[in-house]
């Protein structure tokens, strides 16, 4: 189920849809429009729901965490900014070069990625 749900107004609206809960509020930081977060998808502005390469760019992040169980993703997601945050010196930097950032961005326009994508494929971008 694809349920979208804005916190932007007092009378927030629920959207059906299919595969995954969207939920739109606003708290980001910068230029960061999406966030992840097993099972939901969490956009800056409700708008954004209709953004194709964005929502595909989150979905691989979904597939990402369901395949390393979830809490194993965000250890490793986290572990490897901070290894790659003292490589770079720039937090940012560090962030464009995860590996799971990586696959997201190579791959968000193919919007039938997810259904040809290998298990684990995020692996290959640790290296360049």
């Amino acid at each position: 189920m694809f349920i979208i749900i804005s916190f932007l107004s007092p009378n927030f609206e629920v959207i059906a849809n299919k595969r995954m809960i969207v939920i739109s509020r606003y708290f980001f930081y910068k230029n960061y429009v999406g966030l992840s977060l097993w099972p939901f998808i969490i956009l800056k502005e409700v708008e954004l729901q209709n953004d194709d390469v964005l929502i595909n760019h989150e979905k691989i992040h979904l597939k990402q965490q369901q395949e390393l169980f979830i809490f194993p993703f965000y250890f490793f997601y986290v572990l490897e900014w901070l290894v790659k945050t003292v490589w770079y010196f720039d937090g940012y930097r560090a962030y464009q070069n995860l590996s799971f950032e990586r696959e997201a961005y190579a791959n968000e326009d193919n919007l039938n990625y997810l259904d040809t994508r290998s298990s684990y494929c995020f692996i290959k971008y640790l290296w360049y």
